[in-house]
């Protein structure tokens, strides 16, 4: 009986109930617990099991660089953050009213922590998420040229709750990457956030995206629903990035 038992419940995946199982018995037994308890005591271990494997996914599909946490954020020696606003944010509110976060400032500041741990932070509610270097991402989006995969990435990167574009600033672009871009951003707006770190001032961003008429139809789109947050503190670079 015991060994059809353990093979139904390796069957049927529930092996936080086989680990769990013969001490819940035991204890069951001589505490003269209910059926009804000892079974809610194992399904719940078991639920437990499965949303923390179930979020162990969701951060290593995420991408995150680092374990970056809102908790462990130094605000005390980064005076140009907002820690009220930061709070705010990880309430999550501007998850389901797709509006985007833009964080601004020179290297080192904590740009990548702060939306790290709201990415993060996002994960552990149950959300979908990516991280991506804009360098990476500008390369996917170029390699999805030669092998005709652009509409595959796009679908991938417009389905995900919480995208993270991390470190925009001059990069090298060709036409295709700045249009593949404007893409992404046009099928993402007044659906899903969008949060971006860079160095560079809205007004900067047509000298490295090209195409006035279309950076500014995507600003247009970018900024609509938008928080943009001006970080102007002392570097942080030992300690967050």
């Amino acid at each position: 009986m015991k060994d059809d038992l353990e093979q139904l419940l390796k069957s049927l995946h529930l092996r936080k109930i086989a680990e769990l199982f013969d001490e819940e018995a035991k204890r069951a037994e001589k505490a003269d617990v209910s059926y009804q308890e000892f079974v809610a005591r194992l399904l719940r271990a078991q639920w437990q099991a499965n949303q923390e494997a179930a979020l162990a996914w969701r951060i290593k599909r995420a991408g995150i660089p680092e374990q970056w946490t809102l908790e462990t954020f130094p605000f005390k020696r980064q005076p140009g953050v907002n820690q009220r606003q930061i709070r705010t944010f990880a309430e999550l509110e501007f998850v389901p009213k797709a509006e985007n976060i833009v964080f601004v400032g020179p290297t080192g500041v904590g740009k990548t922590g702060l939306a790290s741990g709201l990415l993060l932070k996002a994960l552990q509610n149950g959300h979908r998420g990516v991280f991506m270097r804009a360098q990476d991402l500008f390369d996917e989006m170029y390699a999805s040229i030669a092998d005709r995969s652009t509409r595959r990435l796009l679908n991938r990167l417009v389905k995900v709750d919480l995208l993270v574009i991390d470190e925009m600033g001059y990069l090298n672009l060709k036409p295709e990457q700045t249009n593949i871009f404007f893409k992404l951003m046009e099928e993402r707006y007044r659906q899903r956030p969008t949060i971006i770190t860079t160095n560079l001032d809205y007004s900067e961003w047509a000298n490295f995206l090209g195409n006035k008429a279309l950076v500014g139809a995507l600003l247009s789109r970018l900024r609509h629903q938008c928080h943009t947050v001006k970080i102007d503190g002392p570097s942080l670079r030992d300690e967050t990035g």
